[in-house]
């Protein structure tokens, strides 16, 4: 499989070299940890000439005598090399049987740099300072952007990349596939075999269909308020019986596996956070057309979660505005900064996109206000709102 640089998350590993903290790869499955974490020891053993690189990945059948972790112990302490700068990879960390003691072990005797990664389900971010007693710093990891996506298929005409993205996802895996059915076939597999497993297996699930239901529902649903509320009453209708607790809590194991990210709602004018109506964004929106199919297709839903999803990759704290009753699809900050942002599929129309528009005028404080849409032009302005191709914003070149 063709690999890229993903510079931006490679800065961020290398730059933490040397902290004495846990390093934690996350992020839903396949969405390239492993291969970040081998780009990561070519990078130490080029660069860094008195360095000891121990790896272990546990998806090899070479390290099935390391599933404990007095053998995880023994194997690394063996391998230490005095003088050195040892570095200690763990690929798929949570197969080994009470790993947390064995790198608490490892990392309190401050002779190693760590850097692990773990099945989402075993590897919460809820979880991480239970398990390891030290400190850790977590590297969240997305599916391809669109500019990635640009970068493994070596950039042609953005227009023509966007469409093709729109279709395709970041799920980098099914890009080896020649035909969309297959592709879509992996993704499939993907989510429920590998996602779902992963939350059955940690939580002793009982009910896999159910779960997998409320995930088809909040799929269906993305970028509209959704509740546990709503997904129960749905549920009973079709005659599966379930309660709205047993829902809100597989719900919340869906978003903690990463296959979905919850956003609050802000309200602007009060300057509070509402209690209910959140909405729910996939991880990638290509799973929807390999779990639910392709039919009656709202691509500005789709594009609202493509925008969510980049905003969280970005380093954003993403919230859904609220103002006099209008609904402003993202509150993007970070630190200091603050962007308010409308998405849309087409603003060709004066009616729709003065609909757009106008909750933004709407806003007294000067932060800057965009709309992102295809308009496949550079970007304009209108009243202090910037009107902004979605392509180019996706692959920063707006």
């Amino acid at each position: 499989m063709k690999l890229i640089n993903r510079a931006s998350y490679m800065d961020t590993l290398t730059s933490l070299i040397g902290v004495p903290d846990i390093k934690v790869i996350t992020g839903i499955r396949r969405s390239g940890k492993s291969k970040l974490l081998e780009s990561l020891r070519d990078f130490i053993e080029a660069t860094l000439p008195d360095s000891n690189v121990i790896q272990i990945n546990y998806n090899l059948d070479e390290f099935e005598g390391l599933l404990e972790y007095h053998e995880l112990l023994a194997y690394v302490k063996e391998r230490r090399r005095e003088g050195a700068q040892n570095f200690l990879l763990i690929d798929e960390v949570q197969m080994c049987e009470g790993f947390e003691r064995a790198i608490n072990s490892l990392h309190a005797s401050e002779q190693y740099d760590i850097f692990i990664t773990g099945s989402n389900a075993f590897l919460l971010s809820s979880d991480l300072s239970t398990l390891f007693t030290g400190r850790t710093f977590e590297i969240e990891v997305f599916p391809f952007s669109f500019e990635e996506y640009r970068l493994y298929n070596d950039g042609g005409e953005a227009d023509r990349d966007f469409d093709e993205y729109a279709h395709i996802g970041g799920m980098s895996g099914s890009y080896p596939y020649h035909k969309q059915e297959q592709r879509y076939q992996y993704l499939s597999t993907v989510f429920k075999t590998l996602i779902v497993r992963d939350i059955v297996q940690r939580h002793s699930v009982r009910n896999e269909s159910a779960l997998l239901r409320i995930a088809d529902y909040m799929m269906d649903n993305v970028s509209n308020i959704t509740s546990a509320r709503n997904i129960t009453d749905a549920l009973n209708a079709d005659g599966l019986k379930i309660t709205n607790k047993t829902v809100g809590t597989y719900m919340g194991y869906l978003c903690d596996a990463f296959a979905f990210y919850k956003v609050r709602r802000y309200d602007i004018r009060g300057k509070k956070y509402l209690k209910s109506g959140e909405k729910y964004y996939l991880a990638d929106h290509a799973f929807k057309y390999a779990l639910l199919g392709t039919r009656d297709m709202d691509w500005g839903r789709v594009y609202e979660n493509m925008v969510a999803i980049e905003l969280l990759r970005r380093g954003y704290e993403v919230y859904v505005g609220v103002l006099y009753k209008k609904e402003i699809d993202f509150i993007a900050i970070k630190r200091s900064e603050k962007l308010y942002i409308q998405v849309s599929d087409d603003i060709s129309s004066e009616k729709t996109f003065e609909r757009e528009i106008s909750p933004l005028l709407k806003i007294g404080d000067a932060y800057p206000k965009m709309i992102l849409a295809r308009t496949h032009h550079e970007t304009t302005d209108r009243d202090g709102v910037q009107i902004v191709d979605l392509a180019r914003w996706l692959c920063g070149e707006a």
